[in-house]
């Protein structure tokens, strides 16, 4: 029987254990050459390597542990063709492609690591050009019977986001909440920091903060519904500046090194649910993020092809600056996007609100380079795999796709920051402002941005009315002005 070769992102038993897999030798290959191509972020680094050596330690004399320059160079040393599962991007695809026409790979199986296979997404999506998530979502929830009463969504209703944009809890610096689970670094960890002592990376080591093995992962779902859940939907697009993870799961990292199936993750926000622990529109929302945006935008990554990530569709030719791809906080004055970018320096991570209406914001509003952007985020977060970031940043982030992915840029000024953060008050900024010294660069930066794009605005209903009261501004081409020449932020 063949050996199994497994990626870094396919380290769960519903990989390795299932009864056709469970006798195969399993091959875990640490290659040099692909953890030098890029400049990661250390902690990323760590998770790859301790989530390979986890593994090879817990399967024992069961897995070949090989480093390589190359893949191939791995391979060669096998003996014998492997089989693989289906990476998770165009570029391991192909070169598992050319590893099995040499005869390296026997077979390449479909990944087990999403709810919903590719077939399937193509049957649901047919000739469609355009997708709603809205509709993939319901099709999913009905696909899995999660949270369904026979074919009517619990509670009435199929999603419940209106009541999940709550503001941050006034006169409090946190959520209140137990804190996020952690794990216990051991030797594999320690081993692991000493060997990318020397290794180029951007940010900064530290403690491992997010699950790595499928034990690890375990605990933490376990954690997150019993302690967190029940808190996560009213504050989910809220930020804190003193609560980095608020009433966030942290699964990420765990789902998307294939350690946690999504199914068992909603399985259990839906149990919590029923058995009257956690509120709907909290189960709803997580559900929603994991079974509906995380295979979403898996399936479309697939769908929209490898020239996906070269759409710029608002002409942004801004190159990213230093000062961001150097993950240097310390140079940035504006509260949001100061802790934003510390998050990312200190943590390789910061949640989903931060990475769209703060890092997202700015660079959409300073026409930054899509490609080049959703490079760093594939590069700088922890959670950050191939296949995660086009539909995106790409996307969801800079519109760069034209609406492929959403119906409107998401853009936004200081007053939407003032309300769903609490760094306003203590900003040199005030968000109220557009003009002047202490003038927000997100208030500021956004008329510029929507006066750059008046024209394609103003053709879309949902953008319209954004146009019509920059029309209205006295004092447009001061603001103008002033934001062609800001260079600090």
């Amino acid at each position: 029987m063949e050996p199994l070769w497994l990626f870094a992102d396919q380290l769960g038993p519903h990989v390795h254990a299932t009864d056709d897999m469970r006798d195969r030798e399993v091959v875990l290959v640490e290659s040099t050459r692909a953890l030098g191509r890029r400049r990661f972020h250390r902690q990323k680094l760590h998770l790859v390597l301790s989530g390979m050596r986890h593994l090879a330690d817990e399967l024992g004399d069961r897995a070949r542990y090989l480093r390589a320059d190359t893949y191939r160079e791995a391979l060669e040393q096998v003996g014998e063709p492997v089989v693989v599962h289906e990476p998770t991007s165009f570029a391991a695809a192909d070169l598992v492609e050319r590893l099995r026409k040499d005869g390296l790979v026997a077979d390449v199986l479909p990944t087990p690591t999403f709810a919903l296979s590719r077939t399937e997404f193509a049957d649901w999506a047919g000739d469609r050009e355009r997708f709603r998530m809205e509709d993939f979502y319901r099709a999913q929830r009905e696909r899995f019977a999660v949270l369904m009463d026979g074919s009517e969504p619990v509670g009435g209703r199929w999603n419940l986001d209106g009541e999940n944009r709550e503001s941050p809890p006034k006169g409090r610096r946190t959520l209140g909440v137990v804190g996020p689970w952690e794990p216990t670094e051991d030797d594999i960890d320690a081993q692991v920091r000493r060997d990318l002592a020397d290794v180029p990376s951007i940010g900064v080591d530290g403690p491992r903060l997010f699950a790595i093995t499928h034990a690890e992962a375990q605990q933490a779902l376990r954690h997150f519904v019993a302690h967190r859940l029940g808190s996560f939907g009213p504050y989910e697009d809220a930020i804190m500046s003193d609560d980095w993870a608020m009433a966030h799961s942290l699964l990420s990292v765990p789902l998307n090194h294939g350690l946690l199936h999504p199914l068992d993750a909603v399985h259990a926000a839906e149990q919590a649910h029923r058995d009257g622990d956690v509120p709907l529109a909290s189960a709803e929302g997580f559900v929603r993020q994991v079974l509906g945006w995380r295979e979403y935008v898996w399936q479309l990554y697939w769908r929209f092809g490898k020239g996906y990530t070269r759409r710029n569709a608002l002409r942004a030719h801004t190159p990213l600056p230093d000062w961001w791809t150097e993950l240097d906080a310390d140079a940035v004055t504006a509260a949001c996007l100061r802790d934003a970018l510390e998050g990312v320096r200190d943590r390789g991570w910061v949640h989903h609100i931060p990475r769209l209406m703060v890092l997202g914001n700015h660079a959409l509003q300073r026409g930054y380079r899509p490609a080049e952007l959703n490079e760093w985020f594939r590069t700088a977060f922890v959670d950050g795999f191939e296949w995660v970031m086009p539909p995106n940043v790409i996307g969801m982030s800079q519109h760069a796709d034209g609406g492929m992915t959403a119906t409107k840029p998401y853009s936004s000024g200081g007053a939407y920051l003032n309300r769903m953060t609490d760094h306003c008050g203590d900003c040199a900024f005030d968000p109220k402002k557009r003009l002047g010294e202490d003038a927000c660069p997100f208030t500021a930066g956004y008329w510029q941005w929507v006066h750059r794009h008046r024209e394609l605005l103003a053709a879309n209903n949902r953008t319209a009315r954004a146009v019509a009261s920059m029309n209205r501004l006295s004092d447009l081409d001061a603001v103008l002005e002033q934001e062609s020449a800001r260079e600090g932020f």
